[in-house]
């Protein structure tokens, strides 16, 4: 198998780790566009299905943006299988599908297994979209079930270990006059 080919297989499921991991609502179009992928290093093992890129990774492709120190991809017989993305801190950014907003997380780490649709941000972990707002030790979020759960530091003694959920009123429309 040639380094090119070994490659684009890196890069696809880096491609689909991307797409998979934003919450429900992103940015449709962006599966269309091409995908731009830069790191200092790139190391791909193809007998045990792992590329591993570091040193300020930068991944994007249409509104998706992925910054990493460091990002591990394997891969499973049906394709790509985990992700694991580490930095200080990790962050995307998406736009939501047919809205003029944008789905932000910030992590210590970012662990994404396509098996099951599970995206966990573990270690200062910050999600928000739009104005509304979740911060917590880990947050987790299921693809199939959309259900996010947010999990503080164990023992917190202070605010700033406990949960934080920002939620905005959302715009009221005012009646229609007869």
């Amino acid at each position: 198998m040639s380094a090119m080919h070994i490659l684009k297989i890196g890069l696809y499921a880096v491609l689909c780790t991307a797409l998979l991991a934003a919450p429900a609502h992103a940015e449709k179009a962006d599966r269309d566009k091409p995908v731009n992928l830069e790191a200092d290093t790139v190391t791909l093992d193809d007998i045990r299905k792992v590329s591993v890129y570091q040193g300020n990774v930068i991944f994007s492709q249409g509104t998706l943006m992925l910054r990493a120190d460091h990002v591990q991809v394997t891969q499973n017989a049906e394709g790509l299988d985990k992700v694991s993305a580490t930095g200080r801190p990790v962050a995307f950014r998406q736009k939501v599908d047919g809205r003029e907003e944008f789905i932000e997380g910030f992590a210590d780490r970012i662990e994404y297994d396509s098996v099951n649709s599970q995206l966990e941000l573990i270690g200062h972990a910050r999600l928000r979209r739009g104005a509304d707002e979740l911060r917590g030790a880990q947050i987790s979020y299921n693809a199939n079930t959309e259900f996010y759960k947010v999990v503080g530091q164990p023992g917190a003694k202070t605010p700033s270990g406990r949960v934080r959920a920002v939620i905005r009123p959302k715009p009221r429309t005012p009646p229609a006059q007869p």
